[in-house]
């Protein structure tokens, strides 16, 4: 039996990629965690029943999530870095070409809307939250290291998709969007 644990990270380090060892409030560390905590909060979405087209889309995402978080979690240079996978060049045009197929769905945004509606799409508008907060840590993580600008223009036009997601998941459940309100 191979166990899970290795204690390797008892002392406050963790292993990148490549091997090096780094503290684990790293800001690397916080973009590609933040990253992995964003796949974990789709994929708690998709378990709420999202339906066929809306799943595929989120499946999708969550693949290249992965992929993000690798490249977030490899320093530039180091042997493993032509190892990882990417993302295609044209990953952000797929995203808005996904973005506009649903919003074409869904009725147009008149007002404000406040997180909530079916479970679905409170939890879609939580990974959008969560996906904001990846991108800042990912534009920190650039301003110390070499990154792609690639992962921050989609953790950028993702939480775009998840917003309309969001609103496609309260339309298809028939479920009323939660309007804002101006308290008086």
């Amino acid at each position: 039996m191979t166990k899970i644990y290795t204690r390797t990270g008892d002392g406050g380090t963790t292993s990148l990629t490549d091997g090096t060892r780094i503290p684990k409030d790293d800001v690397r560390i916080e973009a590609y965690g933040t990253v992995d905590e964003l796949n974990s909060v789709i994929g708690l979405a998709r378990a709420h029943n999202v339906g066929v087209p809306l799943d595929e889309i989120l499946n999708d995402v969550q693949n290249d999530l992965f992929v993000v978080g690798a490249q977030l979690a490899t320093p530039d240079g180091a042997p493993t870095h032509e190892k990882m996978p990417t993302l295609p060049d044209r990953v952000v045009e797929l995203l808005e070409e996904k973005i506009d197929a649903l919003s074409a769905e869904i009725p147009a945004l008149t007002q404000f809307i406040l997180p909530g509606g079916s479970h679905a799409a409170a939890l879609l508008h939580m990974a959008r939250t969560v996906c904001r907060r990846a991108e800042r840590h990912a534009v920190a993580l650039a301003r110390v290291a070499a990154t792609d600008p690639l992962y921050e223009k989609y953790l950028n036009r993702l939480s775009d998709l998840l917003f309309v997601a969001a609103r496609y998941a309260n339309c298809t459940a028939d479920v009323s969007e939660v309007m804002w309100k101006k308290r008086i």
